[in-house]
């Protein structure tokens, strides 16, 4: 048998009687520090997950702020490129490359078949002394003299009216009195 435990005294008799020391309540309390340790290891998984979602959300964001970023410099280059070919002085320089020529006066036709304006056959202004001639022009204006005032594709001069065709021998002499079914005018559309 154990020995009576001697009688505590002063300070130490009294905190023995507010907090009894006994065998059982220490195993009541064993549940109630695994649910602490299982709730904060929970939560510490669960942050360390969140904060890998995060940072797996913080990579892919920029990474596309960066391809967002690329794409901005690359359709910015694209726009000075398309500027810079549609100033009206490249336009020109195009077209002439192209062996096309400034168009004459046109012609429209009314809703009743009347022809409105006296068309004008476009004709090539004289060649300007250019010491080096670009290849392509060359190449167009010596491949065939005599083709219509169209660029290879076919579309209209820079100035927004198409080249009137060469009239046949049959309406050169009335073209003035009276309109020929070869030359009809171009459509037109309103400028930008």
């Amino acid at each position: 048998m154990s020995k009576p435990a001697a009688p505590l005294k002063g300070r130490a008799a009294r905190l023995a009687r507010l907090m009894p020391s006994t065998g059982p309540s220490t195993a009541a309390r064993t549940p109630f520090v695994l649910l602490v340790v299982l709730l904060l290891g929970g939560g510490l998984i669960t942050l360390l997950l969140l904060n890998s979602a995060l940072n797996e959300g913080s990579f892919r964001l920029s990474e596309l702020k960066r391809d967002t970023t690329e794409l901005t410099d690359e359709q910015q280059a694209l726009q000075r490129d398309v500027d810079s070919r549609s100033q009206p002085d490249a336009l020109e320089r195009r077209a002439r490359e192209l062996g096309m020529v400034p168009g004459g006066s046109p012609a429209f036709l009314d809703p009743d078949g009347t022809v409105r304006g006296n068309p004008t056959e476009a004709t090539a202004p004289p060649p300007s002394p250019d010491p080096t001639p670009s290849p392509r022009a060359s190449a167009g204006a010596a491949a065939d003299p005599d083709a219509p005032a169209t660029g290879a594709s076919g579309s209209a001069s820079p100035s927004g009216s198409a080249p009137v065709a060469e009239p046949g021998p049959a309406a050169e002499s009335d073209s003035a009195t009276a309109p020929a079914a070869e030359s009809t005018p171009p459509p037109t559309s309103p400028g930008r």
